[in-house]
């Protein structure tokens, strides 16, 4: 990604100091088991490491480590029964979830030859778990629970705690990165419209506020010609041309492209949403001709950009390229009845990342559909199988709220003038699906990834501390 950012899991163990004077190979045995479970953690995460914990002095050391990293997910391993004053002071002060891992060392026990020792430090399949979920309710915490094995590995724990650290990495990108706006809003989209201060206090995402005037210079000081043609080349690469392509052709496009990944990199920018509803002439309209594949280079390398202004669905479009690895803007088209499928798509931007039945394709059109002036259009191929539909919306309260699908996308036509189109079956039936859908009220953008991913993004939900309307799976 142009802007990266690395999640901060704050991670800890928790084992009954009573036990560790009784049983001295305890003390061995749990700090190999805490040193294996750590190197289980991905590396698009930082871990903050809280230790072993067995009084409630650790706890509230751990709790300050925590703190002071301000952590997006607390991940506890229970080694053997303890108390819940060995968790409580570590997150009593946190507003993230707390996950708790319940892996038990062995499979199952020799019954025969088992003694107390071995039960507790490798068969105990953590008794605490009940009394540190009612403890972190009464606390008002967010929590989940995940039980499995060590021995022989455990694909299913392997995968959740993949999933919440995914997660995570939501959480740190709205918050360390910044969302451009340019110009505002199309004209009258009202859901579209947004508080930029509600959208920080509640989902800690800082809009900064750009002028189309700045954006048409933002070319001007690019002249190391090694860079732009390398970049023309990526475009080459990256896109079909109707016509035929050649760094030439592309030389001016990719002069801005360069200019737009400094400028990301610069500002620390991970959303873009813009629209220009002017009198496109000279500078301003080349870049305006430009801008959709210019924009759709930026959404390769991860950063979610956003025709018609709409903040809402750039932040659902990065959501999606962090847990699924592609983000596509999209909306309802149409409703072939007499298949039962919904046609779904968008014109603009898109994400080269999900073109996977075939290179993503460009071309010159004289207008626009909808919007000032005419240029490059692009068009992207998402293949057939599985797809997840993310919207994001607010209630009268500015509260917001996650609205998900998913389909299974299928072979056969779609429409011929340029926009990308996916034709998705959805197990509730075409007519249904638009009801359940628009009822739930989201924008009339939602983003779409291959694959299915509504428990990651329940877990992102969960993270941000929003609802979710799941409409079908």
């Amino acid at each position: 990604m142009l802007v990266e950012t690395k999640a901060r899991v704050g991670v800890f163990a928790i084992a009954l100091g009573a036990y560790l004077p009784q049983f001295p190979t305890l003390v061995p045995e749990f700090e190999g088991q805490y040193a294996a479970f750590k190197k289980t953690l991905p590396d698009t995460v930082e871990v903050i490491d809280g230790g072993i914990v067995t009084t409630k002095e650790q706890s509230m050391a751990a709790g300050d480590k925590f703190r002071a990293a301000d952590v997006d997910l607390v991940i506890l391993q229970l080694l053997t029964y303890a108390t819940s004053y060995n968790m409580l002071p570590a997150v009593r002060d946190l507003d993230v979830p707390v996950v708790l891992v319940n892996v038990q060392k062995k499979k199952a026990p020799d019954y025969a030859n088992t003694d107390t020792p071995t039960w507790l430090g490798e068969l105990y399949a953590c008794g605490a778990v009940g009394e540190m979920v009612a403890d972190l309710e009464r606390a008002g915490k967010r929590h989940a629970v995940i039980t499995g094995v060590v021995e022989g590995g455990d694909p299913a724990v392997q995968a959740e705690i993949n999933d919440w650290c995914k997660a995570a990495q939501v959480r740190r990108r709205f918050r360390d990165t910044n969302l451009a706006q340019i110009g505002r809003p199309y004209p009258g989209m009202m859901d579209l419209y947004i508080d930029e201060t509600n959208l920080y206090n509640r989902m800690w995402l800082y809009t900064k506020q750009f002028d189309w005037e700045k954006m048409w210079a933002i070319a001007d000081n690019i002249t190391d010609e090694d860079a732009i043609r390398a970049k023309a080349q990526d475009i080459l690469d990256t896109f079909d041309i109707e016509g035929g392509g050649t760094v030439e052709k592309v030389w001016d496009m990719a002069r801005y492209v360069v200019a737009f990944e400094q400028w990301v990199r610069d500002e620390k920018i991970a959303f873009v949403a813009s629209h220009y509803d002017g009198f496109a002439k000279g500078v301003a309209g080349k870049l305006d001709s430009m801008l959709i594949p210019a924009f759709s280079m930026l959404i390769k390398q991860g950063t979610a950009c956003a025709v018609e202004g709409d903040i809402k669905v750039a932040m659902a479009m990065s959501i999606l390229k962090t847990i699924a690895g592609c983000g596509q803007l999209s909306e309802m088209y149409s409703i072939d009845f007499n298949e039962d499928i919904c046609i779904i798509g968008h014109s603009g931007s898109g994400d080269a990342d999900i073109s996977k039945a075939r290179k993503p394709t460009m071309k010159i059109v004289p207008v626009f559909h909808g919007k000032t002036g005419g240029g490059y259009l692009t068009q992207f191929y998402p293949p057939v199988g599985d797809v997840t539909y993310l919207a994001i919306t607010q209630d009268k309260d500015g509260h917001f709220k996650f609205v998900v699908a998913e389909g299974v996308n299928e072979p056969g036509p779609i429409f011929t003038f340029g926009d990308t189109n996916m034709r998705t079956r959805f197990s509730c039936g075409a007519r249904e699906f638009v009801n359940r859908w628009s009822e739930a009220g989201p924008t009339h953008h939602m983003a779409a990834a291959t694959g299915h991913h509504i428990d990651t993004i329940l877990k992102v939900a969960e993270i941000f501390n929003v609802p979710v309307d799941v409409i079908t799976r």
